[in-house]
């Protein structure tokens, strides 16, 4: 019964907030879903009630750590296969229970909002529009972390290795978690990947800052190495746990890696140091 419930679980998404969410309540525009694009990258748009799908690995593999995983999209859409769904089929493989976050985004009123971005006339205003979102955005990162600790044993979960990994955007939101946390939304290990975290959004370190794996390209698109650089320096002024991995070509939006240049395999790499760090417990 209980394997039966939590394969359903795994089809469903969870509604993040009783309710509607604190600071949105007045929002009423309808979701969106669709790979009109381009690139025919699954987009979802318009966000109003921030969810978690879960994905949970084959119970042979399953180690009890956990992972949320934030998709990126400038807080104008979720790239919800790209950095999402492909990202939690590998780390479920590795035997983490995964966590999708749909979180807040900015009210387009369009539903091609991927080609918006690469057409902006003035990139500075596209960004701009995100501002008022991004403190929703990262409530919802923290909230998601509390709701994990909390509903940890349903899930047969550590409490204590609760990680949260972004993707541009959405690891602004990740690494956001890494500061101003409580007891009950800090993170266990932080994987912000291609950033946008610049040294202006951080904030003094919490003396048990946690663990921190940073991934980006030093030709990323939209000059996100720096960012990656800064937190690490943080990191290791504070002698927290840190590693970082930048990589000579990449650019932006590699995702769990791409074949074609030295970001394949770097999920890999963090799957070892979860090991490494005692928050991934191989089985025997």
């Amino acid at each position: 019964m209980l394997l039966s419930a939590m394969a359903n679980a795994q089809q469903k998404e969870i509604q993040l907030y009783k309710g509607s969410a604190p600071g949105s309540e007045s929002w009423t525009w309808k979701e969106g879903i669709n790979d009109k694009n381009s690139l025919k990258v699954m987009t979802v748009y318009n966000v109003v009630h921030p969810t978690l799908t879960v994905l949970l690995p084959d119970p042979a593999v399953a180690n009890g750590t956990s992972m949320i995983v934030c998709p990126g999209g400038g807080f104008h859409f979720l790239a919800i296969n790209h950095e999402g769904h492909t990202v939690a089929k590998a780390l479920t493989k590795m035997g983490i229970t995964v966590f999708i976050l749909k979180y807040r985004t900015v009210h387009i009123f369009s539903d091609n909002p991927f080609d918006d971005m690469l057409a902006a006339e003035d990139p500075k205003a596209w960004d701009a529009e995100a501002e008022p979102i991004i403190p929703l955005a990262i409530a919802d990162g923290r909230e998601a972390i509390a709701y994990v600790r909390k509903h940890a044993t349903e899930y047969k979960l550590a409490s204590d290795r609760i990680g949260i990994m972004g993707f541009s955007a959405g690891g602004m939101v990740a690494a956001s978690t890494a500061f101003k946390y409580t007891p009950d939304n800090r993170p266990d290990f932080v994987a912000p990947v291609y950033a946008d975290m610049a040294e202006s959004r951080q904030s003094p370190l919490q003396p048990d800052a946690p663990p921190l794996f940073l991934v980006c390209a030093t030709d990323d698109d939209f000059g996100f190495a720096p960012h990656a650089v800064s937190l690490y320096n943080k990191w290791y002024a504070a002698k927290r746990p840190v590693e970082i991995h930048l990589f000579g070509k990449g650019g932006h939006g590699f995702g769990v890696g791409n074949a074609a240049n030295t970001t394949y395999g770097w999920i890999d790499q963090f799957g070892r140091w979860l090991t490494t760090e005692g928050l991934m417990k191989a089985k025997p």
